[in-house]
């Protein structure tokens, strides 16, 4: 829970993504992606503790998957600086979609695999020093704390930005700026990711 949590504050697509739902349809919607975004991390990491090998050889997927994340981080930099520059919309068109957002949230994660590096790295440190032990009865304990950890990450952003929007009402236009900035700040980082390894299992 402790490692999720402070894997999920560093400025991301799925956290900057439930802040800006957050502060354009509430709370409670934001949570919702949040539980779709985590669900798919989740099952990633329960698949990736029993299929190890599995995971490593899928060089192909691994392209596909990182090509399409930047895609959806350049598409959401585009929907909020559209938002920022025309005063009648006030929500980023993507994210407002009429996708459930607990669908949303999940499709949104299961396509984003950086996640995955993360925590093959992290559950093979933790089996090495037998921390985690290869049974279901701890994997099933360890994968509800990491989503426990992710939520509780999402949240701070979630709360946060209400606070931060709660304070700038009226100035919508400054936030879209910002976090279209982020957006897009965050698609030039997973690019140069990209450029600089040919193989991104490497990062397993």
């Amino acid at each position: 829970m402790l490692i999720s949590f402070l894997g999920s504050l560093p400025l991301g697509t799925l956290n900057i993504a439930a802040m800006q739902i957050g502060i354009s349809e509430g709370a409670f919607v934001a949570i919702q992606f949040s539980l779709g975004s985590l669900l798919a991390e989740m099952i990633y990491v329960r698949l990736s503790l029993v299929a190890m090998d599995w995971v490593r050889k899928q060089k192909r997927i691994f392209n596909m998957l990182e090509w399409l994340t930047l895609i959806i981080v350049l598409v959401l930099a585009a929907a909020s600086f559209y938002a920022a520059m025309n005063p009648k919309v006030d929500e980023n068109l993507f994210l407002s979609s009429s996708l459930p957002k607990v669908i949303l949230g999940f499709l949104m994660s299961a396509v984003s695999p950086a996640q995955i590096p993360f925590w093959f790295g992290w559950s093979s440190i933790l089996l090495s020093k037998k921390i985690l032990k290869p049974t279901p009865f701890y994997y099933n304990f360890y994968i509800l704390g990491i989503g426990i950890g992710t939520l509780i990450g999402n949240c701070v952003f979630i709360f946060g930005g209400r606070l931060v929007a709660d304070s700038m009402k009226g100035k919508g236009h400054i936030i879209n700026w910002v976090i279209g900035f982020v957006f897009l700040i965050t698609a030039i980082i997973q690019l140069w990711k990209m450029l600089r390894k040919k193989d991104p299992v490497q990062q397993l």
